[in-house]
C-alpha cells in the first residue's frame, strides 16, 4: 500500500481547503460553519477555471501556479478571515479525511484501471484522457484515439486531476485511484456543508441534517438491495409478486453481492424501451456510492462536488440580502456553473434550471437585484404582475449566470461543444414503469410525501386526505401509462403552491420539485441515440438533490413538524416520523452494508497487498503487453501509435477487436481507438481512419509509407489483437525497426 502518496494526497487536499477557507466565509455568511465544508471544493473549482484558461497558453505547471495563485490572492483580498472558525475547518476536515480514507481503502483492493468481469465502466477513456492532459502542451489536450485532433468530451476533471497530479509529483497509475477517492471525499463533505446549513434554516440540528446528506449522497443505494432482501425472504412463489423484484430474487442471498441483485444490478433497474423489452437494454440508474465502487473517473461523477458547491452558493443567495445575493448571482456563481459544464456539459442545463428555480422562489422581492438598494431585502408583492415580475427576472437572472458561466470557460464550448455533432431533440412515448420507478425513487419519494402530506392539512383537511388523492392521481395516471407523471406531478404542483402561500417550506421544496421536474422531463424528451445517457445522467442530479432535501426533512418530520391541527398530537408525529427516518436509512444503506464489506474483502489483482497501482493487474495478466506500455510510457513529450482499431475497453484479442491499452494507458495517441469515435467525429472520418489502420497492418509498403507520414506515425504496436485482427505485413517495411520486443509483442520505430 502507498501509505505515502495517501498522506501526501490528503495533505494536499486539506491545504487547498485551508487556502479558500477566508474566501468560502465570504461567500457563505449566513452559514453557521462559514461555509467551511465548501473550502475544498471551492478551491479545487479555482484551481481548474483558471488553470484552463490559462492552459491554452500554456499547460502544465504555468497553468498549475497560476491557479494557486489566483487562489491564494482571491481568499486574502476578497476572503473575510475573521469569519474563520478553526472548529468549523478540523469538523470539514475530519468528515473530508473520513471519506477520502474510507474510498482508499475500497479502491485499494480492486484498483484495476480496467472492466473487469465484475465491472462496467469507461475506465480506460478516463485514464487516457488524464495520460493525455499531462503529456499536453496546451489545451484541449490531444484525443488519445484519434491522434492528431483535440478532444472531443468534457474532460474538465481529467484536466484537474493530471494538475494535481502534476503538483504532487504522482504517476498516472497511482493518481487515477488517488483523485477519484478526493472527488468522492469532496462531494461527501460538500453534501454534508450543504445538508448541515439547510437544516440549520429550519431548526434542525445542523450535524443530524448534515450526517444524513453525507449519507444519502455517499452512502445509500436504491432500494433494489433491499426488494432482493425481501424476495430471498419470501416464499419462492411470491417473489415476482413485488413491483421491481425479478423471480431471480429467489436464488439470491445476502452474501451474493455480485450477482444478480449486488453490485451491478441495482444500478441498472429500468428499462431503456420498457414497452419492447427485446429491443433495447436496462439504463444506467446509477446513485453516488455505486459509481465510486465501480471506480470510474467519469465526468458525470467529477461534476457532482461543484454541482453541490453551485447549489451551496444558491441557497447563500436565498439566505442573503441584495448585497450577498449580487456578488452571488454576478460575482461567484457564473465560474462554478461554467466549470459544472466544462466537467460534465450533462449538467449544465440542471444547474441553470435550479438557478431559476431559486431566483423565482427565493423570499424576498427579486426586482431589488435590479434597483439602488443594497441593504436588506424588500417584501415580496402579490398578485398576477409580481408573479410575473419574479418569473422575468428569475428568466434574466439565469440567462446572466448562463452568459457568465459560459464566458468564464469559453475555450471550452468554441473548440469542444461547437465542434461536438449534431444531435436531435425527440419526444420519447416509453413511459417508464411504476415498480422499476418505485425501486429506484421510493424511498426519497416516502420523505416528501410524508412532509407535503402534513404541510397541506388544515384542521378541515387531515394529512391522510392529501396522501389519498395523490395515490388516486398516481393509480390513474398509472392505467393511462404514465406512472412517472403521477409520481412527479403532484411534488412539482404542490412545491409550487407551497412555496407560494407557505414559504416557510423553504428550499428542501425547490430541490424536491428540481428532481421531480428531471424524473418527469426525461421520461418525456430524448436525445437521439443518447437514451442510455438521458436517464443515466439526469437520474444522478435527481439523487444529488433529493438526499439533500431528503436529509433535512427527515429530521423535521422526526421532531414531529410540520405540526398539524387535525386531532393528532405531537408525540404520535414524532413517532411516525423518527420510524420513517429509521426505515429509510436501513433500507438504503443495505446496498454499501452488503458490498463495502465484500469490496474490502478482495485481493486486488496482480499485487499480494492492497494498492492504488491501477495497472497492477496488467503485469499479472498481460506481462507483455505491460512491459511494452511500460516502455512507451518512458518515450518523452507525446509520440503517435498504431493499434488494432476499433479499441474496445479492455483487452479483447479473441473477440478480434483491438485493445485500447496502448494508448489509454500512455497517453501517446493512437490514430483510432474507442469506437464512439464514430459518434463523435462523424461516420465518414471514422470509417477512413479504420480503414487506414487495417492499410497500415496488412497494405502494400508504398500505402504503409504514405500513411505514416499522413499520420506521423512514431510507432506500430504488435500484439495479440493486432496478429489476431489482421494479416500483418507491416513488419516487412524496410522503414520499420524493432525498438521494443517481449513475447508475442513487438513494438516497431518509423525511421525518418
Amino acid at each position: 500500500m502507498e501509505y505515502g502518496l495517501v498522506a501526501l494526497w490528503l495533505a494536499m487536499y486539506l491545504i487547498v481547503g485551508l487556502a479558500a477557507l477566508p474566501l468560502v466565509a465570504a461567500l457563505f455568511p449566513q452559514f453557521d460553519d462559514a461555509g467551511a465544508a465548501f473550502a475544498v471544493p471551492l478551491g479545487l473549482a479555482v484551481i481548474a477555471v483558471v488553470g484552463h484558461l490559462v492552459g491554452h497558453v500554456a499547460f502544465g505547471w504555468p497553468a498549475l501556479v497560476a491557479g494557486l495563485a489566483v487562489l491564494v490572492l482571491a481568499s486574502a483580498l476578497l476572503g473575510d478571515t475573521d469569519a474563520v472558525e478553526p472548529q468549523d475547518c478540523a469538523e470539514a476536515s475530519a468528515v473530508f479525511a473520513a471519506a477520502f480514507l474510507l474510498m482508499i481503502a475500497i479502491r485499494a483492493t480492486s484498483p484495476a484501471i480496467a472492466p473487469l468481469p465484475v465491472s462496467v465502466g469507461e475506465k480506460m477513456l478516463d485514464v487516457g484522457l488524464l495520460g493525455a492532459s499531462l503529456r499536453a502542451g496546451t489545451l484541449p489536450p490531444e484525443d488519445v484515439w484519434f491522434a492528431g485532433e483535440a478532444v472531443q468530451y468534457h474532460y474538465g476533471g481529467h484536466m484537474l486531476s493530471a494538475l494535481l497530479a502534476l503538483l504532487t509529483g504522482t504517476a498516472p497509475r497511482f493518481a487515477y485511484n488517488l483523485a477519484l477517492s478526493g472527488f468522492y471525499a469532496t462531494l461527501v463533505t460538500a453534501a454534508y456543508g450543504l445538508a448541515g446549513a439547510v437544516g440549520s434554516a429550519h431548526e434542525v440540528p445542523r450535524r443530524a441534517a448534515a450526517g444524513l446528506g453525507a449519507f444519502l449522497v455517499g452512502v445509500a443505494g436504491n432500494l433494489h438491495t433491499a426488494a432482493g432482501v425481501v424476495g430471498w425472504l419470501l416464499p419462492d412463489g411470491l417473489v415476482g409478486s413485488l413491483p421491481g423484484v425479478p423471480e431471480e430474487a429467489a436464488a439470491w442471498a445476502p452474501a451474493d453481492v455480485t450477482g444478480e441483485f449486488g453490485y451491478l444490478a441495482a444500478s441498472r433497474v429500468l428499462d431503456t424501451r420498457p414497452a419492447e423489452p427485446d429491443a433495447g437494454f436496462a439504463a444506467a440508474t446509477e446513485f453516488p456510492s455505486f459509481a465510486w465502487i465501480n471506480g470510474d473517473l467519469h465526468a458525470h461523477m467529477m461534476s457532482q462536488p461543484f454541482t453541490l458547491l453551485a447549489v451551496g452558493l444558491l441557497f447563500s443567495y436565498w439566505l442573503g440580502d441584495v448585497r450577498t445575493r449580487r456578488l452571488t448571482l454576478f460575482g461567484a456563481l457564473p465560474p462554478v456553473v461554467g466549470l459544472v459544464g466544462f466537467l460534465n456539459l450533462w449538467s449544465f442545463p440542471t444547474v441553470l434550471a435550479v438557478t431559476f428555480l431559486v431566483l423565482a422562489f427565493a423570499p424576498g422581492d427579486a426586482t431589488a437585484l435590479v434597483g439602488s438598494r443594497t441593504d436588506g431585502r424588500l417584501a415580496a408583492p402579490d398578485g398576477v404582475a409580481a408573479e410575473a415580475a419574479r418569473l422575468g427576472v428569475a428568466l434574466a437572472g439565469t440567462a446572466i449566470v448562463a452568459v457568465g458561466a459560459v464566458t468564464w470557460t469559453l475555450p471550452y464550448w468554441v473548440g469542444v461543444v461547437a465542434g461536438g455533432p449534431d444531435q436531435t431533440i425527440a419526444y420519447w412515448d416509453q413511459w417508464a414503469r411504476l415498480g422499476p420507478l418505485l425501486v429506484v425513487h421510493g424511498a426519497f419519494l416516502a420523505v416528501f410525501a410524508a412532509y407535503a402530506a402534513r404541510r397541506l392539512s388544515t384542521p378541515d383537511v387531515p394529512p391522510a386526505a392529501p396522501l389519498a388523492g395523490g395515490v388516486a392521481f398516481l393509480g390513474l395516471a398509472t392505467l393511462l401509462g404514465a406512472p412517472a407523471v403521477g409520481l412527479t406531478l403532484p411534488f412539482v404542483a404542490a412545491g409550487w403552491w407551497l412555496l407560494r402561500r407557505r414559504p416557510e417550506a423553504g428550499f428542501p421544496l425547490v430541490l424536491v420539485a428540481a428532481g421531480a421536474g428531471l424524473v418527469l422531463l426525461v421520461e418525456l424528451v430524448t436525445v437521439e441515440g443518447e437514451r442510455f445517457n438521458i436517464i443515466f445522467k439526469y437520474y444522478a442530479h435527481v439523487w444529488l438533490f433529493w438526499s439533500i432535501a431528503a436529509a433535512v426533512l427527515l429530521p423535521v418530520l422526526a421532531r414531529g413538524r410540520p405540526s398539524v391541527d387535525v386531532g393528532i398530537d405531537r408525540e404520535r408525529l414524532e413517532w411516525t416520523g423518527t420510524a420513517l427516518m429509521v426505515a429509510v436509512v436501513v433500507l438504503t444503506g443495505l446496498y454499501a452494508g452488503f458490498v463495502v464489506p465484500a469490496q474490502l474483502s478482495q485481493e486486488p489483482v496482480g499485487a499480494d497487498d492492497p494498492t492504488l497501482d491501477g495497472t497492477a493487474y496488467a503485469d499479472a495478466r498481460y506481462p507483455d503487453e505491460a512491459a511494452a506500455i511500460a516502455w512507451l510510457n518512458g518515450r518523452p513529450g507525446r509520440q503517435t501509435l498504431v493499434t488494432a482499431a476499433p479499441g474496445g475497453y479492455r483487452w479483447q484479442p479473441g473477440e478480434g477487436k483491438g485493445s485500447s491499452a496502448p494508448a489509454s494507458l500512455t497517453g501517446h495517441p493512437t490514430v483510432l481507438g474507442w469506437f464512439h469515435e464514430r459518434q463523435y467525429r462523424g461516420e465518414a472520418p471514422y470509417d477512413r481512419r479504420l480503414s487506414d489502420v487495417e492499410t497500415i497492418y496488412a497494405g502494400s509498403t508504398t500505402n504503409q509509407t504514405e500513411l505514416f507520414d499522413r499520420y506521423g506515425v512514431d510507432y506500430v504496436y504488435v500484439g495479440p489483437a493486432e496478429r489476431n485482427r489482421y494479416d500483418v505485413t507491416v513488419a516487412d517495411h524496410p522503414g520499420l525497426e524493432v525498438a521494443f520486443r517481449q513475447g508475442d509483442v513487438t513494438v516497431y520505430e518509423v525511421r525518418r
